[in-house]
C-alpha cells in the first residue's frame, strides 16, 4: 500500500466511517448463516496424479507450518460466481449493503427457531451478494467451490448456484471460466459443475475416511469476495444435526469461515478435502468458531448420482419414524433407548408391503446397528432404489427380521391430512389422568372416521407437557385402536394394571403421527 494511502486511511473522517461500519458489522442478531451444504462412491481418473500426492516439506526440523500443504491445494480452489434474476422473492435484498441476503431458507429458519432467534443481519443464509448489476436485472452473487477431477469437474454447494442465470468460476490465477450446471441436491446442499477447458486443471481428492475429532483441517476459499483465503483450526464435533434437512450429518469445524466460504473445501493434513463449507453459526455474520461442513463421503456419493444422472436417486420405505426416547423405551419394555420407532405405515409403500406395523422399533439395517431415527434415515437414503435390505425389529419386545425392497423416493412426499374445522358442540368427555377433554373422532367434522379427538387440553396437565395440542387425534393407546374416550381410559388403566411406568400412545396431528409417552405417575390419579 502507498505510504500517502496508508495515511489516508487512518484520517479522522476514514476513522469514523470505519467505526460506524463495524458498528452496523457487529450489530447482527444470532443467525446461521449459509456459510457457502446419495449413492455410489466417486471415482477419480486414474491417469492423473493428483496435487494432494505431490506434497512435500521443506521446512526445518521442529518447524510447523501449512505453507507447503496450501501451496499444494489452492489451485484446485476456485471462486464462484453466480447471476440471478433479482424479480425473484428470494432474492430480495435488503437496502443496507452491509446487512447481507435477507433470504432464509425454511429448515434454517427452524434451526435458528431452536435457538430462539429470528433470521436477517449479516450472517443471514445465502451466498455472498454483491451489488445489483447495473440496471440488468440481476444480482450478483458470490460463493466458492473446488476442482474434483483435471476434466473440469467442481463441486459447490446447491444454495450458491440455486436459481443461477449464470455461473462463472474463476482460479487462483485469475482466469475465469464459464461453468454449466450437470445437477444439484437441494437435501443435502450439493451441486456439481462442469468448466469446458484443456482438461488439465488442478484438482484434489475427496477423502475417503471420516476425520478424527481433533484432527487438524485447513479452509480454502472466497470469504466476502476476497478469494484465495486461508484459515486453520480443528475438527470440533462430527455428526452434527442443525435441522437443515433430514440427512444433516455435518462436520463441526472452528477454522474461521465467513459468508462467502460456501461451497469450499476444507483439508486435513494430507490435502483430501474432508468437507465442504456450508454454514456458520454467528452473531454477526462473521466467524465465531462454529462452522458445518458436509463430509467428504456424502460429498461423493452425491456427486457420482449427479455426474451420471443429473440426479439424486434415494432409497424409500414409506414410514414415518421417530427417536425412542426414555420415555418411550420405559413404555415399550426396552432396556435402552435406541432405534427408529415407525409411527405410522404409508398405504401402498414398500413398508406396508413389507408387513413393517407402528410401534415397530428398527434397531438395524443389514446388519449395521441403528442408533436413532435419523440414522435410519440417512441408512435408508445412501440404498439405491430396487435394493433389499434387511431389518432387525423388535416388536411387541420380541425381535424379528424384516425383509424390504426399496423404491424410489417420490419427489414431492404427500402432505398429512389436515384435522380440520372443529365442532365444539359435539358431546366431550373429561379424562383427568391426562388432563384433556376428548370425542370420537366420527362425531367432529373433518376428523376423520379412526380415533379419538383432543377438544381441549388442561395446560397443567400431563398430556400438555408431552406436546399434545387440540385438534390432536388419538389413534391407539397401549398398541390397541382407540374410539371412545372409555377406551382411552380402558387404554391407562390396562397399563397401570400391567405396572407400566407410562403409556404410549399413537397421535396423529397436522404435523404428522407420532408416538407419544405419558407418564403414569401417582400425579396422574
Amino acid at each position: 500500500m502507498p505510504r500517502n494511502a496508508l495515511h489516508e486511511t487512518r484520517s479522522p473522517e476514514n476513522a469514523s466511517t470505519l467505526r460506524r461500519s463495524r458498528t452496523r458489522l457487529l450489530a447482527g442478531v444470532f443467525t446461521l448463516a449459509l456459510a457457502g451444504g446419495a449413492v455410489g462412491a466417486f471415482v477419480l481418473p486414474e491417469t492423473v496424479t493428483p496435487a494432494y500426492a505431490q506434497i512435500t516439506t521443506s521446512q526445518p526440523a521442529g518447524a510447523f507450518s501449512f505453507a507447503d500443504i496450501v501451496e499444494k491445494v489452492s489451485p484446485a480452489v476456485v471462486s464462484v460466481k453466480v447471476k440471478k434474476d433479482d424479480t425473484s422473492d428470494e432474492m430480495a435484498q435488503n437496502d443496507d449493503d452491509e446487512a447481507g441476503p435477507q433470504n432464509v431458507p425454511p429448515q434454517i429458519e427452524r434451526f435458528m427457531r431452536r435457538f430462539g432467534f429470528g433470521p436477517g443481519g449479516p450472517g443471514a443464509p445465502g451466498a455472498e451478494r454483491g451489488p445489483r448489476g447495473g440496471g440488468h436485472g440481476h444480482i450478483v452473487g458470490q460463493g466458492s467451490g473446488f476442482f474434483i477431477s483435471a476434466d473440469g469437474y467442481v463441486v459447490t454447494n446447491n444454495h450458491v448456484v440455486d436459481s443461477a442465470t449464470e455461473v462463472d468460476v474463476t482460479t487462483t490465477d485469475g482466469k475465469t471460466y464459464t461453468a454449466k450446471v450437470i445437477g444439484t441436491d437441494p437435501r443435502t446442499d450439493v451441486a456439481l459443475l462442469k468448466v469446458e477447458g484443456k482438461g488439465d486443471f488442478p484438482w484434489v481428492k475427496l477423502a475417503g475416511n471420516a476425520p478424527r475429532v481433533g484432527d487438524w483441517v485447513i479452509a480454502v476459499g472466497n470469504p466476502f469476495g476476497l478469494g484465495g483465503t486461508v484459515t486453520a483450526g480443528i475438527v470440533s464435533a462430527r455428526g452434527r444435526d442443525i435441522g437443515s434437512g433430514p440427512y444433516d450429518d455435518f462436520l463441526q469445524i472452528d477454522a474461521p469461515i465467513n459468508r462467502g466460504n460456501s461451497g469450499g473445501p476444507t483439508f486435513g493434513l494430507n490435502g483430501e478435502v474432508i468437507g465442504m463449507n456450508t454454514a456458520i453459526v454467528s452473531p454477526s455474520g462473521g466467524n465465531v468458531g462454529i462452522a458445518f461442513a458436509i463430509p467428504s463421503e456424502t460429498v461423493s456419493q452425491v456427486v457420482d448420482a449427479l455426474k451420471s444422472g443429473g440426479s439424486v436417486a434415494r432409497g424409500y420405505v414409506g414410514v414415518q419414524i421417530q427417536p425412542v426416547s426414555d420415555d418411550v423405551a420405559e413404555a415399550l419394555g426396552m432396556s435402552d433407548a435406541k432405534g427408529a420407532l415407525i409411527a405410522q405405515v404409508q398405504p401402498g409403500t414398500p413398508g406396508e408391503k413389507a408387513g413393517l406395523k407402528a410401534g415397530d422399533v428398527v434397531t438395524a439395517i443389514d446388519g449395521d446397528t441403528v442408533k436413532d431415527a435419523r440414522e435410519m434415515s440417512r441408512k435408508i437414503a445412501m440404498k439405491k432404489p430396487g435394493t433389499t435390505v434387511k431389518l432387525d425389529v423388535l416388536r411387541d419386545g420380541k425381535p424379528t427380521t424384516v425383509s424390504i425392497t426399496l423404491e424410489q423416493l417420490p419427489t414431492d412426499v404427500a402432505s398429512n391430512d389436515r384435522t380440520g374445522d372443529r365442532d365444539d358442540k359435539k358431546e366431550t368427555h373429561d379424562v383427568p389422568r391426562l388432563g384433556l377433554s376428548l370425542a370420537p373422532a366420527k362425531s367432529v367434522d373433518g376428523a376423520g372416521k379412526e380415533g379419538v379427538v383432543v377438544t381441549q387440553v388442561d395446560p397443567n396437565g400431563p398430556a400438555a407437557e408431552r406436546g399434545l395440542k387440540e385438534g390432536d387425534v388419538i389413534l391407539d393407546v397401549g398398541g390397541k385402536p382407540v374410539s371412545t374416550p372409555a377406551e382411552v381410559r380402558d387404554g391407562l388403566a390396562q397399563a397401570r394394571k400391567d405396572n407400566r411406568k407410562a403409556v404410549l400412545m399413537r397421535v396423529k396431528s397436522e404435523q404428522g403421527t407420532r408416538f407419544v409417552a405419558i407418564s403414569l405417575g401417582k400425579s396422574n390419579g
